[in-house]
């Protein structure tokens, strides 16, 4: 199962929100770039990213930082970014800043073929963002009213699915570890885990789950419950 470390940028600082909630985030550092190289040290082959001044304005005034970070690990690890990616346009930048994956989430909800177009850019992901199974856009702060189940048959071309509990998200309590089963069993696309991991058993959990491709973890390793290296040996 592929580990994906999460770096979180809100004005070019490292940071993570509780619930996705804007109002209340904790800074975790001031250089994605020495973060991400961490996380790699360590072992990852992936860094996940995402653009949260992006996800909630659509301006992407991080886009130098996670080219600095692509550049900065190119060769040894690959970056998934997500956050306001939302326009072939958008897609096409990052691509050529050295992502390896956008994560569409708002805009393929409400446009699922734009993820068909995006494809032949980049490698896109579907973020499945919900609150009691109900996908959410925008940064988190709007519902679409959409089912997250419903969702999952309407990206043929998507590379992978990261679905997210948002009540789960930076709260250390343990993965939807039932939804996640579901969304596997109903799709073929790899399924990426995202939200409420903090400790290793919570690791072990997702890697009982038959056919789960990864997980992203944020705040667990920001807060020393374990290293990305002792992750990596749970999740092998």
């Amino acid at each position: 199962m592929i580990l994906y470390p999460a770096i979180d940028v809100f004005g070019g600082k490292v940071v993570r929100l509780r619930q996705g909630e804007y109002d209340d985030s904790t800074v975790y550092g001031v250089d994605p770039v020495a973060m991400a190289l961490t996380f790699v040290d360590q072992g990852a082959t992936w860094v996940h990213m995402v653009d949260l001044d992006a996800a909630r304005s659509g301006e992407p005034v991080n886009r130098s930082v996670i080219a600095s970070v692509a550049r900065a690990i190119a060769g040894r690890a690959s970056l998934q970014v997500g956050g306001g990616v939302r326009t072939e346009a958008d897609a096409e930048a990052l691509a050529t800043a050295g992502v390896a994956r956008v994560v569409m989430g708002s805009a393929a909800v409400a446009d699922p073929a734009l993820v068909r177009r995006v494809s032949d850019v980049v490698s896109v992901a579907v973020g499945l963002d919900h609150r009691n199974g109900v996908a959410a856009t925008h940064g988190w702060t709007e519902s679409s009213g959409v089912q997250v189940d419903d969702l999952l048959t309407q990206f043929p071309t998507a590379s992978a699915f990261v679905i997210t509990d948002i009540s789960r998200d930076g709260m250390l309590t343990g993965p939807d570890i039932e939804g996640l089963a579901r969304a596997v069993s109903r799709t073929s696309i790899p399924v990426v885990a995202s939200g409420g991991v903090g400790t290793l058993s919570h690791l072990a959990e997702l890697a009982a789950v038959i056919g789960l491709n990864g997980v992203i973890v944020g705040k667990a390793l920001y807060e020393s419950k374990f290293t990305v290296s002792e992750a990596l040996v749970v999740l092998s």
